[in-house]
């Protein structure tokens, strides 16, 4: 008789182990945590990076639900940390910058089941989806802001990394300025060849220097990290510059004339977001002016710098370009 309630009780015991482990094994199956790798600079570079951090704090306040990272302080840590979040078994792995497309394309192929994007680059993958911004666009926008604000008819740019995605910013900052003034000059640096160009702001501030000595009044940075020494050299000059990708108005407020912002934030929180809910996609995403992925800031920060004059023509070249009026030249498609 005892033997019998025992094995009744094993039993009993095992069916609610199985059904536990079954449970359990359910819940872990349908958790959902995306995953982000920033690049070279930091997810606080106040630029590229803080613009993907932002937006993916925002998903996790939106959600309740926290992210994996991992910010690269090397190149070769690119693909490792991209292969570790999938082998965590995130859904969705994030890599920010281009220089993280050779090893997203690798670990996509690795890993067919999980979805990846790519930040400013593209690989053609069906479980890739690649987010790319006309910065031509609003790099025109600021352009002209530097333009109308210019009272030496000289103006500056100073870059990260020469690489083409830089030659595009730079080249839609020229044909903004000219289309304002044909007859203005621009000077232009890039910061070095290598991913350590994004993280230099004392090279950066000595670029800025080197232009404002030449007559330039305003610069804008499109460099990471490195642009921070260019804003701070405005600000000890006395001058302009402009910012990039987040809104850098506020870091150095009456010196900053404007910021051309690159919706990084907007991409993650999206992707994050479309992933959860089952309706992200593969393919390309070309977000610019028209698709508010880019344009220029406007705040209490610069208000003061920016007229309403300004800012009506600002307003019009934006709404030229979403209706095809104005066609800014994208150095990549040259």
């Amino acid at each position: 008789m005892l033997y019998h309630r025992a094995m009744r009780t094993l039993r009993t015991l095992a069916v609610v182990i199985v059904t536990a482990t079954a449970l359990t094994g359910h819940v872990l199956a349908q958790e959902f945590v995306p995953a982000i790798v920033f690049d070279m600079g930091g997810k606080f570079d106040k630029s590229f990076n803080e613009a993907a951090y932002t937006g993916a704090e925002r998903f996790k306040k939106e959600t309740g639900i926290a992210y994996r990272e991992f910010e690269v302080t090397n190149e070769a840590q690119r693909e490792q940390a991209l292969r570790n979040m999938a082998r965590r078994g995130s859904q969705v792995v994030v890599g920010i910058g281009f220089g993280q497309a050779s090893g997203v394309e690798k670990v996509a192929r690795e890993f067919p089941a999980l979805k990846f994007v790519i930040i400013d680059a593209i690989v053609s993958l069906p479980n890739v989806q690649s987010v790319v911004f006309k910065e031509h666009e609003g790099s025109f926008l600021v352009g002209m802001a530097a333009a109308m604000a210019s009272k030496t008819g000289k103006i500056g740019f100073v870059g990260g990394m020469d690489i083409p995605l830089i030659r595009r910013f730079a080249l839609g900052y020229e044909e903004g300025a000219k289309h304002v003034n044909p007859r203005i000059e621009i000077y232009q640096n890039m910061t070095g060849t290598t991913p350590a160009a994004w993280n230099d702001p004392t090279r950066g501030g000595e670029l800025a220097r080197s232009q404002f000595d030449r007559g330039a009044d305003i610069i804008y940075a499109a460099a990471g990290a490195t642009g921070l020494g260019v804003l701070q050299a405005a600000k000890d000059k006395g001058r302009l510059a402009i910012g990039v990708d987040s809104n850098q108005n506020h870091i150095h407020p009456g010196s900053v004339l404007t910021s051309m912002i690159k919706r990084v934030d907007l991409a993650v929180f999206e992707t994050f977001k479309a992933a959860k809910d089952g309706t992200w996609r593969a393919g390309v995403r070309s977000l610019g002016v028209a698709e508010g992925g880019v344009s220029f800031s406007l705040d209490q920060h610069n208000r003061g710098l920016i007229t309403p004059e300004m800012e009506k023509r600002l307003q019009q070249a934006r709404a030229d370009i979403v209706a095809g009026k104005i066609k800014v030249t994208d150095y990549m498609a040259k």
